[in-house]
């Protein structure tokens, strides 16, 4: 079985042909191709490649889905006998994609 991990958003991503993954949003429209090159590892079977300088060339090519936000995160900041506390809250936006191609 092929796979890769790969760098985007500031985090890491180990994925398959086939994949549908969600990441940091992407700016690109839905429906399209996004293509990513900061791979950090390659590996088909017992075959693998890690290294900038084996993976100059490599690419992972995949299909955008969707652009959505995430699940709301609640943050609550409290300070014992002063009386303060707050609830803060945000949601993550996200991108759906799905794993097309992995050229090592």
């Amino acid at each position: 079985m092929a796979y890769a991990i790969f760098k985007t958003g500031g985090k890491q991503y180990r994925v398959a042909e086939g994949d549908i993954i969600e990441v940091e949003k992407l700016d690109v429209e839905a429906g399209t191709n996004a293509e990513f090159t900061d791979i950090l590892f390659a590996a088909d079977g017992d075959d693998f490649k890690s290294g900038s300088d084996a993976l100059r060339s490599a690419k992972i090519v995949a299909e955008v889905l969707e652009q959505k936000k995430g699940r709301k995160v609640i943050a609550y900041k409290y300070k014992r006998r002063k009386g303060y506390h707050r609830t803060v809250g945000h949601r993550r936006r996200l991108t759906r994609l799905k794993i097309k191609s992995i050229a090592a």
